[in-house]
């Protein structure tokens, strides 16, 4: 590592697991100080232990609690960078199928969670000692560019992400904060629960063979990179990049399949 993010103070919702846990590692290791947040307390205390970061126990679409982080944040001086990665699935189903209060609970993590992110990075990042600024970076999917039949509410959210990431960089900017917003866009990553999945099928060979065949590179993202692209938004290099949306997928949407 090399120390891009020395005295930065970075925020990451859904730390405890994934791409979060890698994102608050991946950070610290870059010479931030991070604020994280979830709802695994016994992860988290893992987490804290090994990197030093600060876990604050909180739901993202729980307005209220934002209280709590924003103190934590506040607290070490400043906010640079705000990764809303916290996100759901569970109880999805197609559009015939989908029960309302499964549709309500992923709606309210997926987008209202982010929203409140993005609502309370700008409030902390307009207050920087040297003047407003930061990079807000929000976790959405290739699912939010390419939809898929059995998970309605997770590609409609993460579709939306798209839109909200933009409508914040643009408002934003005619505010003049210096605060930017881009999405991200992450195909099948090897992340634990893909690695679960992939375990605990009848054929974990064939199931991975399954899951790497999405890409046309012929594999599955690291948590890794995908925690390299958050860094790079968060540093200078993107100062001209706001209201993007960064598709990091090995090829996974650049071609019609079989084609």
């Amino acid at each position: 590592m090399t120390g891009q993010l020395k005295n930065k103070v970075a925020l990451v919702t859904g730390g405890t697991n994934g791409i979060g846990e890698a994102a608050v590692r991946g950070l610290v290791a870059e010479g931030a100080q991070v604020v994280f947040t979830g709802g695994n307390e016994e992860a988290a205390a893992r987490i804290t232990a090994e990197t030093g970061a600060q876990f604050v126990k909180h739901r993202v679409q729980d307005a209220a609690g934002w209280a709590e982080v924003s103190a934590a944040v506040r607290s070490l001086g400043r906010l640079d960078l705000a990764f809303a990665n916290a996100g759901i699935h569970i109880g999805d189903s197609d559009i015939e199928t989908v029960e309302l209060d499964a549709w309500r609970s992923i709606v309210d993590v997926n987008l209202t969670g982010a929203m409140l992110t993005c609502k309370h990075a700008i409030a902390l990042m307009r207050q920087n000692p040297e003047g407003s600024g930061g990079s807000i970076v929000l976790n959405s999917s290739i699912n939010g560019i390419l939809a898929l039949a059995g998970d309605v509410t997770y590609s409609t959210t993460k579709g939306a992400l798209r839109l909200l990431a933009k409508s914040v960089a643009v408002h934003c900017a005619k505010q003049k904060l210096n605060i930017r917003c881009n999405s991200i866009h992450p195909g099948v990553i090897e992340t634990p629960l893909i690695k679960g999945a992939i375990n605990q099928a009848p054929n974990p060979a064939e199931a991975r063979k399954l899951l790497e065949s999405v890409a046309p590179v012929g594999r599955l993202g690291s948590t890794e990179e995908i925690v390299s692209l958050v860094i790079y938004l968060a540093t200078d290099n993107a100062r001209f990049m706001t209201g993007s949306e960064l598709v990091i997928d090995g090829g996974a949407t650049a071609g019609l399949p079989g084609v």
